[in-house]
């Protein structure tokens, strides 16, 4: 099997990185203006991250002084039309005195390159309506808005008062 070669400054999340990815977290809740919402801690990160059955991935990238200065966070889903895995993008961030240095689109490689050498067929996330520097980032890749679909959530009370026999 060919070795992944990630892009120049990606590399796979590592323990120590926890922190500086949950403070990210939040700068992008807050970015999102949704600070509130973003209640995980640092202990259930390290756990979705490196616990014993990780339901989540990320790669970070570093500034040339080996600074982590954003991050992707994804999990494998699974298409039924495909047949195969993909890979959902929950958060992309980069720290915004480091935008438009190509941080993000060298995480959206590593990506890349990780869905290429397992067969995922697509690459998925969501982006706020209003965020038009996101959009244009991400049409600048080629990617293309899901405007057919909307998306729908459950949360706490909904889930309990679903889950009542």
């Amino acid at each position: 099997m060919k070795t992944l070669v990630l892009p120049s400054g990606v590399r796979d999340a590592r323990p120590e990185d926890v922190s500086t990815i949950a403070t990210m977290v939040r700068e992008l809740a807050e970015y999102e203006q949704a600070a509130e919402q973003a209640t995980m801690t640092d202990v259930q990160l390290y756990e979705a991250l490196f616990g014993t059955d990780p339901p989540a991935s990320a790669l970070v990238v570093e500034n040339g002084h080996g600074s982590v200065v954003g991050f992707a966070l994804w999990y494998r889903t699974f298409s039924t039309w495909d047949g195969v895995p993909g890979i959902h993008l929950e958060d992309l961030y980069v720290r915004p005195s480091r935008r438009g240095a190509g941080f993000g689109r060298r995480l959206l490689i590593g990506l890349a390159r990780i869905a290429t050498e397992r067969g995922y067929s697509r690459i998925e996330w969501d982006v706020l309506r209003w965020n038009s520097p996101a959009i244009r980032f991400y049409e600048s890749l080629d990617a293309t808005p899901q405007d057919e679909w909307l998306a729908y959530r459950l949360t706490d009370k909904a889930i309990e008062l679903l889950a009542e026999p």
